[in-house]
């Protein structure tokens, strides 16, 4: 009991750590950040759950007691708890018919780590603004700013038109006849893009928070297994395939998404953080599908070459393959009789 309470409040520590130089607010701090779960995740997975959750308490009350006590909230319910539940699930395991041991699936786990970055948006989101009012009008002044960043600059003003003769009335005064403000129709096309932002933005947020789960969970289990502590067998990835039920909570998240106030912001936070689970299911069954077949590297590669490329719109792509390859399941193994 003793090794886990110290390697998990060491681990700890380190997190809050790093979490707490974003304050500094420089690129480096930004990178650092972005590490900040993977002590939690290292001791979750290479000594017990119990560690992480030492860990993940730490790390929050040392935030909430050195720097201020929103920051350790936030920090525990958007990245400590998050990365104390995946090595919890991840460790899963239980005795099969044959006496070895089986372990949590990974399309399971990968279910799981969308479902967790969709309710750690909304958790962080009730922390920052109790009041659902609040949080629309800072998402709307906050996707305003940065439409207004991106248009500005990108059209030069235009020539002002010769003069026209102004009309004038029969009294001799001038007439303001067909004189438009064009900043009008600019100015209702880009609140309707920040509504339209607004509206998306909590499910762009999870989808990123989303790969970012998946990366941690990969990048930690692979260290722990360099160390030799990691206690389950490495994973064949590419086989990782989603339950079908999973379909079912992405259409229940579709609907949800048009009920006002924070149920809403769930609804698109978790079709989010789906989309983002079914294309990374997508990108691995193309890596199992071209297994064994000629010039499969060459194949990977330009996939990869594509995402690049297209700057996420072959993401697109790979949602809808893994959401096709989850309603077929073409690749479960198949039985004697030839059922899957």
């Amino acid at each position: 009991m003793g090794q886990f309470l110290g390697i998990g409040i060491g681990a700890g520590l380190v997190s809050a750590l790093l979490f707490g130089v974003l304050l500094k607010a420089t690129a480096l701090a930004i990178i650092l950040y972005l590490l900040a779960p993977l002590p939690i995740l290292i001791v979750g997975l290479g000594w017990s759950h119990k560690a992480a959750l030492v860990a993940a308490i730490t790390g929050s009350l040392a935030l909430a007691l050195v720097v201020q006590p929103f920051l350790g909230l936030g920090f525990l319910a958007y990245l400590a708890l998050p990365a104390w539940w995946l090595a919890y699930l991840a460790l899963l395991g239980r005795p099969g018919a044959d006496g070895t041991m089986e372990w949590y699936p990974t399309g399971r786990l990968l279910a799981w780590t969308a479902g967790t970055a969709g309710l750690a948006f909304v958790a962080i989101a009730v922390i920052a603004a109790p009041n659902y009012e609040t949080f629309h009008t800072q998402l709307r002044d906050m996707t305003r700013s940065i439409v207004k960043i991106q248009t500005q600059g990108r059209t030069a003003a235009p020539a002002p038109p010769q003069a026209a003769p102004d009309a004038t009335g029969a009294d001799g005064s001038q007439s303001d006849t067909g004189k438009l403000d064009p900043s009008k129709p600019d100015d209702t096309l880009k609140d309707d893009v920040s509504d339209a932002l607004a509206r998306v933005a909590p499910g762009l947020a999870a989808q990123g928070l989303a790969v970012l789960l998946v990366f941690y969970l990969w990048a930690a289990a692979r260290i722990v297994k360099v160390s030799g502590r990691l206690p389950r067998p490495w994973p064949d990835l590419p086989s990782t395939r989603m339950p079908r039920r999973v379909l079912g909570i992405l259409a229940g998240a579709l609907v949800l998404t048009f009920v006002p106030g924070y149920p809403g912001v769930l609804g698109v936070a978790l079709a989010g953080a789906l989309s983002a689970a079914f294309a990374i299911q997508g990108l691995a069954a193309f890596h199992d599908r071209s297994r064994g077949r000629p010039g499969r590297l060459a194949l990977l590669l330009g996939l990869y070459l594509i995402l690049f490329v297209t700057q996420g719109i072959a993401f697109v792509a790979l949602t809808l393959f893994g959401i096709a390859d989850t309603a077929l399941d073409r690749r479960r193994p198949k039985d004697a009789s030839g059922r899957p």
